[in-house]
């Protein structure tokens, strides 16, 4: 596995997960044609010229097909915050792999970047989610009640939270 930058050819690849019906239950961003997926793309590449959302795509190391995405979102430079995103193609998931993406994103922000808080939330639903926040070494915070609207209605969210000081 290999965090790279997104790249107009994975468009292909963007356009087939957001065509998994799990990924679009958890996930409220879409693309429906290659075109959009191709704007998917070209909007996280602005986001790290803007400094403001920071995105990766989960490669295979050999094959450099695309697994899934690592984001940090809402990114602020001065408290050296940010908010974790993620989602792994059907092929990708169960295998440690979110997992080990996230550890590695977050020793980056941490250790290369000088972040010092990354939280994520994600619906209590979405057991699969909280399971891949917990092994990569993130700690519940709470509850935001009703506070993320997915296509079936409003969601309570958990948030967890890694500290630059917590023990990996």
């Amino acid at each position: 596995m290999v965090l790279r930058p997104w790249r107009l050819g994975d468009a292909a690849a963007v356009l087939a997960a957001f065509t998994d019906p799990d990924i679009q239950r958890w996930h409220v961003r879409r693309a429906d044609s290659l075109e959009e997926a191709v704007e998917w793309i070209t909007d996280r590449q602005r986001g790290w010229a803007a400094e403001s959302e920071l995105n990766w795509a989960v490669a295979e190391r050999q094959s450099d097909a695309v697994l899934g995405r690592m984001s940090l979102n809402s990114v602020d430079l001065h408290d050296g915050s940010a908010g974790l995103a993620y989602w792994m193609v059907p092929a990708a998931r169960g295998r440690g792999i979110c997992t080990q993406a996230a550890r590695a994103l977050c020793r980056w922000a941490f250790e290369e970047a000088g972040f010092h808080r990354i939280w994520l939330d994600h619906s209590t639903a979405n057991h699969a989610s909280c399971r891949v926040a917990v092994k990569a070494g993130f700690i519940a915070e709470g509850v935001a009640r009703s506070s993320a609207l997915h296509a079936d209605g409003w969601h309570d969210m958990h948030v967890h939270a890694r500290l630059a000081t917590d023990v990996s």
